[in-house]
């Protein structure tokens, strides 16, 4: 099963949860972690930031990653959101088949 966990910082716990929500009705996750109390440092337009933000890790499938992808940016307050997916090497499989069933489109 490809499963991936992806990856992506937001500015509030208000914005997090809008768009864990969204991902989730909209079947492009299966579940997606808010985890407050970041620290990001990073350099934007050649000036160094320091900003807290919210860390969201999204499960979801290889085969949604490109809906996630085109959906993201759509949702995302950020001019360039962070969106980086990494392959889960291993998981209980019960969790992981429920990972794709919950990501399957309704038809």
């Amino acid at each position: 099963m490809d499963v991936l966990i992806c990856f992506c910082s937001c500015p509030d716990t208000t914005t997090a949860g809008r768009i864990a929500e969204a991902l989730v009705e909209e079947r492009l996750a299966a579940c997606v972690n808010l985890l407050p109390g970041l620290q990001s440092v990073y350099r934007w337009r050649g000036k160094l930031q320091r900003d807290a933000e919210v860390l969201l890790l999204i499960k979801t499938t290889r085969a949604r990653y490109p809906a996630l992808q085109a959906r993201l940016p759509q949702l995302h307050p950020y001019e360039l959101p962070e969106l980086l997916a990494v392959e889960s090497a291993a998981g209980l499989p019960a969790y992981l088949q429920w990972v794709v069933e919950s990501t399957r489109p309704v038809e």
